[in-house]
């Protein structure tokens, strides 16, 4: 990490922007970029490279998880991207996406538990150094979730392989839907197996079971 850290902060609130970019600003850091929509964030990523982004999750054009989704993307493209979420809500799948590579620089925040510039810039920094800083309500959260959620384990690309696959789907069919190889689906596939402990046997069909647990846990 460089003394003056190349920093991009994506948040769609104009003053939330600004506050954030001035608060780097004025502790020392270097905001390269900041920008107010999903589309922009991707392109800041991309052309920047910056070395810690602050990221809400819900921005325009979707007002979903427009931010999270770019930040996972460029984890994909540059593992290892120090990424701080910084959000409204606990959005468990994508925090534990953020999560599974085990490469750390991850940070996951609630603005509203953000009680003073000291707490926020230190967290940044961590990540930015390669550290992991997640609030004690999203951890609870995940814990949570683990004990009460078959799926729990699951990526939502996974969950997205599971539900095509309870719709009857076969691999060359959820390629086609999701846009990837049949040889990307079969690794997913194999995931889920693996993640939801479904072994292989003679006297049982993986696939059934997988899509029963999936039924069973949406019910």
């Amino acid at each position: 990490m460089s003394d003056r850290p190349r920093t991009l902060v994506a948040e769609d609130q104009y003053l939330l922007r600004d506050g954030l970019t001035h608060l780097l600003t004025a502790h020392g850091f270097d905001v390269v970029a900041a920008v107010a929509t999903g589309p922009e964030l991707v392109a800041a990523l991309r052309k920047e490279r910056p070395e810690v982004s602050i990221v809400d999750v819900r921005m325009p054009p979707t007002n979903t998880d427009e931010g999270l989704q770019a930040a996972l993307g460029a984890r994909r493209e540059i593992p290892g991207l120090p990424i701080l979420v910084l959000s409204q809500h606990v959005e468990q799948l994508y925090a534990r996406e953020l999560l599974a590579d085990g490469t750390g620089a991850i940070g996951y925040l609630l603005k509203d538990r953000v009680f003073n510039a000291e707490q926020f810039i230190d967290a940044v920094r961590r990540v930015a150094a390669g550290g992991t800083v997640m609030d004690p309500e999203v951890i609870a959260k995940l814990v949570a979730g683990n004990a009460s959620d078959p799926l729990a384990a699951l990526t939502p690309r996974e969950r997205e392989v599971l539900s095509l696959m309870a719709e009857g789907c076969s691999n060359a069919a959820i390629a086609s839907r999701l846009h990837f190889s049949e040889g990307a689906v079969g690794k997913h596939t194999a995931n889920i197996f693996a993640k939801l402990d479904i072994t292989a046997s003679d006297d049982t069909n993986r696939r059934v079971l997988a899509v029963l647990t999936y039924l069973g846990a949406s019910t």
